[in-house]
């Protein structure tokens, strides 16, 4: 229940309404969502909820839903009910589409048995009536027409009637020749006139030609003759159309009767299509806003984390500007709120907010908050909210929230939402603010749950004293004297009154005299609140700052636990390669030794031949004690060269290359890849950056040829998921911008154009794209996007 009857209005939930009916297809869908209203019942809501949620996961994540053609059942059915009434050509045709929809539908939720299971609750034990579509497609074409051959007796009357106006058209061509020979006709053609073909004749020679004349042109010169030799055969094929009437008419009747049967299931398949439209709409809204299924809960309490107006939302989406998110709770514990702070802070825009997501949820809608959120079920809504003033009920804006106040706290229990802005105005505040504060009391005993926005001290002074009652404010900026429309519970708010006059440039004798005329104990509270403002905005800042800190830890910890296992990594390989050259130089070596004896033999010792194969072992063994020196040569020489920020070095412990991002003392910080190590001066030999030899660059400079020859610049993502499409689309956008194209023809269909926005709105995060065009109507339109790169 909510009242007043304005409240849902006031709070935007008629606009929500408004929003969702534009989006369905049929007049049924829009009949649906005018009759949406908050339930209670926690099984309703939740199916409802769920119903939208798996609607939403469909539109984005699934191949389009068949719904192209939802046309009305329901009146065509309540008009084939009666006994000798039937249907036309053209009620037929609708009825033929709307049946192949609804089995279209059912086919497809029945391919994804489970997927969908509060959708599939919608046809649940609905037969699929084949004989109907079978029985109409018998007498109806696909353009919708009767067919020709609907039955024996008008195959032979069609033949019949083209046969006789080909035998008539044939005999008046004759005439009609025979006329221009002896050029009695005028200028044209044969022409129809009261449906018959006639000659078009001079005036003057009308009385030539025997006949009937139908017409005369508008300056009386023409006259349009039926001869009398196809007078006859014209006569011939009205007579046959007639018969054709009276023989559609008898099939149409008979159809009709045919379904007659069937009406209860016609209305069955009527209100499916409704439903499926009405719930498409809903989920279609939910993206729009970015609507999420928060947790149901049985009980009267709510707890909103990262909350949104929708309607602001959508508001701000033409601006460009971001709505700043909401987080509040109430409970048994934490019942009504209390908010204050300054005009303009957003407590009107938060208690809106908190009241509009309620009844958003009791109505089956998708919430713009995060889906931790826990939204509970409330018997009653009441809001004050506006200026409520009748004339004709003789109440000022005061005695109209009296009238409400005394409503509330009769009404009013554990199950009840209240929702009351600028609680106690209009009226004097030496008066206003006590009885505020009674009607606070009760609504409190009462246990009622509610948000109250107010700027009485009395108010926010009970509200610190009373179990139940919490006091919050909107934060605001004090230096740049800015609302930062954050909701903060725990401390009342200041009006910042002064301050805000300041700002406007009130002059400083106004409020010193102002100050003056104030209490000193209400000028004491008022600064001590903007003190604690302050401070507690110092407090929250120091917060961020440390959780920042903790996060930057936390990822460096993760940085050297990678690191250390890298190393490891890293050491059983150098200690495997080492090992492996060891034992190639032994076996190298004994192959040379080997070698030098065999040749000493074969030489008999002789002292030329013993000398040079000497000199041959000393070389190789030099090489050797040369390849063993040269890492510490190269460390010497590292010691000794100066490294800076931005250097390239190889690690000589591992042989692998690193790039310098920091110098203290003899340590030096590395970077490879994603990996951090350190490492002293004297473990790394300085080398240039990288350069790729001819050969490298002649096989990716071929490998890039390659790309560049195969590559296509368009992507077919029809009938993929979004993340699929997505991921498809980035792959061929990278390529394209690194092989120079110009554009990216992205092909991703109709359908409900749920696709293509996702892929527009990834597509505009790119700095590469330049524009978005639609593909020529002729050439797909809509179902094809053009990127053009820079």
């Amino acid at each position: 229940m909510i009242y007043p009857d304005n409240a849902a209005e006031k709070l935007g939930f008629t606009a929500i309404k408004s929003l969702i009916k534009a989006k369905c297809l049929s007049e049924a869908g829009g009949a649906l969502v005018e009759r949406i209203q908050p339930q209670t019942r926690f099984d309703q809501i939740n199916r409802f909820l769920r119903q939208a949620h798996e609607f939403k996961e469909l539109l984005t994540n699934d191949t389009p839903l068949p719904v192209d053609h939802l046309y009305p059942i329901r009146p065509l059915a309540e008009k084939a009910r009666v006994v000798g009434t039937f249907l036309l050509e053209a009620e037929f045709a609708n009825l033929l589409l709307s049946l192949k929809t609804v089995f279209a539908v059912i086919r497809y939720f029945n391919e994804r048995g489970g997927q969908y299971p509060n959708l599939e609750a919608l046809f649940q034990h609905l037969p699929v009536e084949e004989a109907l579509v079978t029985s109409i497609e018998r007498v109806i074409d696909p353009k919708g027409k009767i067919r020709d051959n609907a039955s024996p007796l008008l195959a032979e009357i069609v033949t019949s009637i083209t046969k006789a106006e080909q035998e008539a058209r044939k005999r008046l061509d004759q005439v009609f020749k025979s006329a221009q020979q002896q050029g009695w006709t005028a200028d044209g053609n044969l022409t129809v006139r009261d449906g018959r073909l006639c000659i078009p004749v001079l005036a003057e020679n009308k009385r030539r030609i025997k006949g009937w004349i139908h017409d005369e042109s508008a300056t009386g010169q023409t006259a349009y003759i039926e001869p009398e030799e196809v007078f006859h055969l014209n006569n011939r094929v009205r007579d046959l159309e007639f018969d054709r009437r009276r023989e559609i008419m008898r099939i149409l009747i008979a159809l009709t009767d045919e379904i007659r049967p069937h009406i209860p299931l016609l209305l069955d398949y009527h209100d499916l299509l409704s439903r499926v439209d009405f719930v498409r709409a809903k989920a279609l809204f939910a993206i729009d806003i970015g609507g999420q299924l928060p947790q149901l809960v049985n009980e009267a309490r709510l707890s909103l984390i990262n909350a949104r107006h929708p309607l602001l939302l959508l508001n701000f989406k033409h601006t460009g500007q971001q709505v700043v998110p909401l987080n509040v709770h109430l409970d048994n514990e934490q019942r009504i709120i209390v908010v204050s702070g300054p005009n303009a802070g957003g407590k009107s825009v938060c208690m809106k907010t908190i009241g509009l997501l309620q009844l958003m949820t009791q109505a089956g809608l998708l919430i713009p908050a995060d889906p931790d959120s826990k939204m509970g079920i409330f018997r009653q809504v009441f809001a004050d909210i506006g200026d409520d003033q009748s004339i004709e009920s003789d109440l000022s804006t005061y005695s109209a929230h009296l009238s409400k106040m005394k409503y509330f706290s009769e009404r009013a229990d554990s199950k009840t939402l209240i929702l009351i802005d600028e609680f106690g105005t209009g009226t004097d505040p030496l008066f206003g603010g006590p009885i505020a504060e009674a009607v606070l009391e009760v609504l409190n005993r009462k246990q009622a749950r509610g948000i109250i926005t107010t700027h009485y001290s009395n108010l926010k002074v009970y509200a610190s004293n009373t179990a139940g009652l919490e006091n919050a404010s909107m934060l605001f900026d004090n230096l740049a004297m800015q609302p930062l429309y954050i909701l903060q519970t725990g401390k009342p708010g200041s009006s910042y009154a002064f301050e805000i006059a300041q700002k406007i440039g009130l002059s400083k004798e106004i409020l010193h005299a102002a100050k003056q005329r104030i209490g000193a104990h209400q000028k004491r509270v008022d600064s001590l609140l903007v003190d604690l403002e302050r401070d507690k905005k110092e407090v929250q800042e120091v917060k961020i700052s440390l959780a920042e800190k903790q996060r930057q830890l936390t990822r460096m910890q993760e940085e050297n636990e990678q690191l250390q296992t890298y190393l490891e990594e890293n050491k059983k390989s150098i200690l495997r390669q080492a090992r492996e050259e060891a034992g190639n130089i032994l076996k190298d070596a004994n192959r040379l030794v080997e070698n030098t004896i065999a040749e000493i033999k074969k030489n008999q010792a002789d002292k030329t031949a013993t000398s040079a194969l000497r000199k041959q072992l000393d070389a190789t063994r030099e090489a050797h004690a040369a390849a063993t020196v040269k890492p510490a040569a190269a460390a010497q020489s590292a010691t000794d060269a100066e490294v800076r920020v931005g250097d390239w070095v190889k690690i000589l412990d591992t042989g692998s290359e690193a790039q310098v991002i920091s110098v203290a003392k003899n340590n030096l910080v590395l970077a490879m890849g994603e990996l951090r190590t350190v490492q002293k001066r004297n473990k790394v030999v300085p080398i240039a950056k990288k350069a790729k030899s001819t050969a490298s660059r002649s096989s990716h400079y071929a490998a890039m040829t390659d790309d560049v020859a195969e590559f296509l610049h368009e992507v077919d993502v029809r009938g993929m998921r979004t993340e699929s499409a997505l991921y498809e689309i980035e792959k061929q956008l990278d390529r394209a911008v690194m092989m120079g194209f110009p554009t990216l023809k992205i092909i991703h269909g109709k359908g409900n154009g749920i696709l293509r926005k996702f892929i527009r709105d990834y597509l505009q995060k790119y700095g590469e794209v330049k524009r978005l065009e639609d593909e020529h109507p002729d050439r797909g339109g809509t179902g094809i996007t053009y990127a053009y790169l820079d």
